[in-house]
């Protein structure tokens, strides 16, 4: 038996079935559900587990050739579509490099709670295996990239199939199932064992160069989680270039440098037999010390050519075990990859399992394009077969036009493991969040001293443990657990680990000791660690049905430092509340380096998040439980808390409750803030002052000064910009050929009446922030803010020097007033 033989059996194999498949199936398979016998379904605990012997790696290889066909036809067809002029794009060869990883771990070795990553290349080779084991409809199999069709990289978010991760990002969804594992560890500490559940990554090797994959490797808290194995694409190719062979070496040691257990799948049957014969390890050396370079311009070589090639460079040793082969032959030894050897991946699989404490990787050495006629081509990433190209693998595969997107005969060996395993491991919708309330308030503030939205913050999630009867908080920070105030919650709830320490406590204020039972889980300075982990603990009920409400601190400005992890955990679905605290050039003697301004633009725009900045303690109070209530239930979203340690006199709102009530100004706080000062005079000229967060104490000031000057002040307290603006857009989205009678909220707070007075907003943050309101209401506005860089000072000389203190208020106010009066004159100012 030459090298093809195997595979040309494979298409034969296919073939037959397709005859079968056709007496007992016509048309279109879009009705079609697969069923089977109790005795004869083989359910995936039941699936060997423990040699390659047990894996039929023919049946496998039948399902990969279709696998990898389906994957090729998808991009093939979408490329058909007129984009706009534009290219559809897809990776065919990037694919076809895992398509043999995917197919051995979906069919011999995954179970219905694990968990996994694909790389984002590869979502055409997910789609192909979700249909053919019967998840997917056929139809989507032509919507590739289309509108409300398969997206360009899996999302669980926008894709009917994909319920674990959305990998578009890369790097993110490498890492993301190992802070899904730690998610479950820590749910399982504290709600009880859990059935076991596996995490799986599929990445390409390039996908390497992303920093925060070693952050996330080298993070104590997701030491220990035997269950999670990264399995690294290892096809030597990125977007532009050949990776250097030394590479594979230094990642593999990196990896063991922090614990992992590092496996390898580097060369298949075929080569292993050669090594154990004679001259065997001649060969082994020659091909281990091959550069990438010259291994990968090996591949468009004809046979003779390489043979001749190989001969240049290889002793007589070498060229005595390859004159053995015919031409045929020697291409398919040499181009033997692990990562294409189903039977030696099943093995490896299982051996990592075996690892239990430590995670692993598998370095699957691949072919980009097996397979395919680009196979490991220069430049193939985005590559496509031509026409003639499509068609000739069409009839390797042993389709036709007719029958190309047809699953296997359900009657075929193919049919009854694809509906085993589609029965086994395809995706079930999460039963709905339970609906829980915190209640309005869990305290209430004394309005006779000045608090810091930061204390208020502390003090409001340290009393929430006492109405978290069922421990579902957990809080995450990036090593600054008490320098953002959570000190006080972490006395009372604990520190998590997963096992108990017998290490002495500080006699300190703070009392540290990790354990089981904590609620607080502090990781290393990474802020994309932090964003990672809080996605995955908002997803634990999805993923491990099991709620947790998760809440992340970080200092404002280093939001911007984990934004990628950020907007992928939102995108995600993921629930979870984080405060960014301390903020602004109130910060003072700080500096410009822990001084943020163009954060609350990311808290407005970001889809899936409510931004809040409140002033005032009581605000956070009401905050704070409308965000937890908005952790759980049907309908829900993230919310983001911009937060200050500048202490401010209470006074102001409490003088509001005791006038209308704390309910409506709770209300009002929710849907984004309220009028905190009214005009005393209304036939003066006048000036609405909007302002936000640890600038209102300035706001208010100048409101007064303005009094004194002859010019009649109101004064708006925006606690939610984003809330506003929301409310705003869906005015104007709906007025849109139908009449609108019901304002928005900032309609409301800034009644027709009121619409004569020019407004000036001011924010410790970028003036563009507030500066739209003007435009929504038809009205004059000057944006005070901070547009340049902070540095070190006090507050009044910060405030001063960025143009938002009492005075730039004032004098902004009152050109603002001149203005508008010119202009009713007919006169130029």
């Amino acid at each position: 038996m030459n090298a093809q033989t195997p595979q040309l059996l494979a298409g034969l194999w296919v073939k037959v079935c397709w005859v079968a498949a056709k007496k007992h199936h016509r048309g279109s398979d879009k009705s079609v559900v697969f069923t089977m016998t109790a005795e004869s379904r083989l359910r995936a605990s039941e699936r060997p587990t423990s040699a390659s012997s047990d894996v039929d790696t023919d049946l496998l290889d039948a399902i990969q050739r279709r696998v990898l066909w389906l994957a090729v036809r998808m991009v093939d067809e979408a490329n058909k579509s007129d984009a706009g002029g534009i290219k559809v794009g897809g990776h065919q060869a990037s694919s076809a490099s895992i398509v043999s990883v995917m197919t051995a771990l979906w069919f011999s070795h995954l179970r219905q709670a694990d968990k996994v990553s694909v790389k984002p290349h590869a979502s055409p080779v997910y789609h192909a295996i979700k249909y053919l084991t019967g998840e997917l409809d056929k139809s989507y199999l032509t919507k590739l990239r289309a509108y409300q069709g398969l997206q360009a990289y899996p999302s669980r978010t926008k894709d009917p199939d994909v319920a674990d991760f959305s990998t578009g990002s890369v790097g993110l969804g490498a890492v993301a199932p190992l802070f899904s594992a730690a998610a479950r560890r820590y749910a399982e500490a504290r709600f009880g064992p859990l059935p076991s559940a596996r995490f799986f990554a599929l990445l390409g090797d390039a996908e390497l160069d992303e920093g925060n994959v070693w952050e996330a490797v080298a993070e104590p808290a997701t030491e220990g989680l035997s269950n999670v194995t990264l399995v690294v694409d290892l096809n030597r190719q990125s977007l532009d270039r050949v990776v250097p062979g030394i590479r594979a070496v230094r990642l593999q040691r990196r990896f063991e440098a922090v614990g992992w257990h590092v496996a390898e799948a580097k060369y298949g049957a075929r080569l292993h037999a050669v090594f154990a014969d004679v001259g065997g390890e001649a060969v082994r050396d020659f091909i281990d010390t091959m550069s990438n370079e010259k291994y990968q311009a090996l591949f468009s070589m004809d046979n003779d050519t390489l043979r001749q090639h190989l001969y240049e460079d290889a002793d007589s040793a070498v060229r005595k075990v390859f004159e053995g082969f015919g031409p045929a032959d020697l291409r398919a030894h040499v181009f033997d990859l692990g990562g294409h050897d189903i039977g030696l991946l099943a093995r490896t699989f299982e051996a990592c399992d075996r690892v239990d404490n430590t995670p692993s990787v598998l370095f699957a050495y691949t072919i980009k394009g097996w397979g395919l006629p680009i196979a490991g081509r220069r430049m193939n990433h985005s590559t496509h077969l031509s026409t003639d190209q499509i068609q000739e693998l069409r009839q390797e595969v042993g389709l036709t036009t007719e029958n190309e997107w047809d699953r296997f005969d359900p009657t075929s060996p193919e049919g009854q493991l694809c509906a085993s395993v589609g029965g086994d491991l395809n995706s079930r919708p999460p039963s709905p969040r339970p609906k829980l309330s915190f209640g309005s308030s869990v305290m209430e503030f004394a309005v006779d001293k000045a608090v810091s939205t930061q204390e208020a913050f502390g003090r409001v999630i340290t009393r929430v443990a006492d109405q978290d009867e069922s421990g579902r908080v957990v809080t995450v920070s990036p090593d600054v657990s008490v320098s953002t105030n959570l000190g006080g919650w972490i006395n009372k709830v604990g520190v998590f680990s997963p096992s108990d320490s017998d290490a002495p406590q500080d006699a300190g204020l703070l009392r540290w000791k990790p354990s089981r039972e904590g609620q607080h889980i502090e990781l290393g300075i990474s802020e994309m660690n932090l964003f990672l982990l809080l996605g995955q603990l908002g997803l634990s009920h999805e993923h491990h049905d099991k709620l947790l409400l998760p809440v992340g601190t970080v200092y404002d400005p280093f939001v911007l430092r984990g934004l990628d992890a950020f907007i992928h955990s939102v995108y995600n679905g993921a629930r979870f509340i984080i405060a960014g605290t301390p903020s602004g050039v109130t910060l003072a003697p700080e500096g410009g380096a822990h001084q943020s301004t163009i954060t609350p633009s990311v808290g407005l725009e970001l889809p899936g998040v409510s931004f809040y900045e409140p002033a005032y303690a009581q605000e956070v109070d009401w905050i704070m439980c409308h965000a937890f209530e908005r952790l759980t239930g049907v309908e829900g979203e993230s919310s983001y808390l911009r937060l200050s340690t500048r202490p401010i006199d209470q006074a102001p709102i409490g003088k509001m409750i005791a006038d209308l009530g704390a309910s409506l100004i709770a209300r009002d706080v929710v849907k984004g803030g309220y009028r905190i000062k009214e005009r005393v005079h209304g036939d003066q000229p006048g000036v609405t002052i909007v302002a936000m967060g640890a600038i209102m104490p300035e706001a208010l000031a100048a409101a007064t000064e303005l009094e004194s000057e002859g010019v009649s002040a109101a004064v708006v307290n925006v606690t939610s910009s984003d809330h506003l603006y929301a409310a705003w857009r869906r005015r104007v989205a709906v007025s849109q050929g139908s009449l609108v009678k019901t304002p928005s909220h900032l309609h409301k707070l800034i009644p027709p009446r009121e619409r004569v007075y020019p407004i000036v907003s001011v924010h410790d943050a970028a003036s563009h922030h507030l500066a739209w309101i003007g435009s929504a209401l038809g009205v004059p506005q000057t944006a005070l803010g901070v547009d340049r860089f902070g540095e070190s000072g006090t507050i009044s000389d910060l405030y001063m020097a960025t143009g938002i203190d009492t005075g730039s208020i004032v004098n902004a106010a009152l050109i603002a007033v001149l203005e508008g009066d010119a202009s009713t004159r007919g006169q130029r100012f």
